[in-house]
């Protein structure tokens, strides 16, 4: 990174971020305003508390994190990771950890509550970045590159799967194996991974058998539309039911008790039974334009770390936002993932603006022409020098 080559930030990225910020506040609003009255005696108490303790300190991270040159976090990816790795830790400490919706995924301090897995995600793709710059071409050797690698991811996957939260796992080993391929891994590596993750998946079967109820369910819904299959079956009745135009916003039928997490999981339902089909279509492209957007700025970053860290977080909300709307409208089994920017939920909206702001600053030292040549191994596995 040479510091004359900075310039203006990416504003298209900016613009497009506040837009669907502002737009997922006011479905959040819509979506959550029965349910916060039933639960607060207070319609706007979701849109208030993600506003408190999601917006501002995100905003504010943003602004952090849009200011520090990005070659900062590569200095300090590993003790980020390390940090989350502790915090991830804590959820299982008795007094501290807090289980919500049978997940043993956050930690209470002072009454404030903080998801560890969240930071993860973004600690993660910064320290993998860093690694995999550091090796170069070494990944392509089994034992330099791919064994660390599936080491480093497993131990982090079992982590998160003790909590268990599946989704989470799943965003995070996407973001892995993007990286990876990125980074120049060779295909026969990938397919290795890929007959791993489904002997993972079989396990993770045969621990906890309700997962595979959710997969009967997904293929099935009607078969058990009172019980496991009720949100799937909620979710798609939601969302054919907005028809063209929709209900009208504040008009859903669902968020009436019939729809589980409508403020989380199932907002994407709301928005389709209130807004239609052509203003959440609007929505997707502005969403993947964002997506659009994070990978031209990988494209003609300045050095790898940067281009495998927007490519980190670029695989990472889109593959969130595939989950999310995937198990609303029938194509994924349900698996309790947010959507990026618009449910409710703190911590993640927090640590999804900090991210930005990475990419945020990244844009600012971009080239003209994207970055040439490989990383090459040098002599006895050393650390890796990058040429152009």
């Amino acid at each position: 990174m040479n510091i004359k080559d900075k310039h203006e930030m990416d504003y298209y990225l900016l613009i497009a971020l506040a837009v669907l910020i502002i737009f997922g506040f006011v479905v959040l609003s819509s979506a959550s305003f029965v349910l916060g009255y039933q639960k607060f005696g207070d319609s706007f108490y979701y849109v208030k508390h993600q506003l408190i303790f999601g917006l501002i300190p995100g905003i504010f991270a943003l602004l952090v994190t849009q200011k520090i040159p990005y070659i900062f976090f590569k200095k300090i990816s590993f003790w980020l990771f390390l940090f989350s790795i502790f915090l991830l830790i804590l959820v299982f400490v008795p007094g501290i950890g807090l289980e919500l919706g049978g997940a043993q995924s956050w930690i209470v301090v002072g009454g404030i509550s903080f998801q560890p897995a969240e930071l993860l995600k973004l600690s993660f793709i910064l320290y993998l970045a860093s690694w995999l710059e550091n090796r170069g071409q070494g990944i392509k050797n089994l034992k330099y590159g791919f064994l660390p690698f599936v080491v480093l991811l497993g131990l982090v996957s079992l982590l998160i799967i003790k909590q268990p939260d599946i989704g989470t796992l799943s965003i995070i080993i996407s973001s892995a194996i993007g990286m990876y391929y990125i980074a120049g891994a060779p295909l026969y590596h990938l397919f290795i991974l890929g007959g791993i993750g489904g002997f993972l998946f079989y396990i993770l079967i045969k621990l906890e058998p309700y997962r595979l109820s959710r997969i009967i369910a997904f293929l099935n819904p009607e078969k058990d539309s009172l019980g496991i299959g009720y949100q799937a079956r909620q979710a798609i009745l939601a969302v054919g039911s907005g028809g063209l135009l929709g209900l009208g916003l504040g008009q859903s039928r669902q968020k009436f008790a019939y729809l589980p997490e409508v403020a989380a999981d199932s907002i994407f339902a709301v928005m389709a039974e209130e807004l239609g089909f052509i203003i959440t279509f609007l929505f997707l492209i502005l969403f993947f334009y964002i997506i659009y957007r994070i990978l031209k700025n990988a494209y003609f970053a300045p050095d790898y770390f940067a281009r495998l860290t927007a490519v980190g977080i670029a695989v990472w909300f889109a593959w969130q936002a595939f989950i999310n709307i995937g198990a609303m409208i029938g194509l994924v089994p349900l698996t309790g993932i947010p959507l990026p920017f618009v449910s409710y939920g703190g911590t993640a909206l927090f640590v999804n603006l900090a991210a930005m702001g990475i990419i945020l600053n990244i844009s600012k030292y971009t080239k003209k022409t994207p970055l040439k040549g490989q990383l090459i191994k040098v002599k006895r596995t050393r650390i890796i020098k990058r040429k152009r």
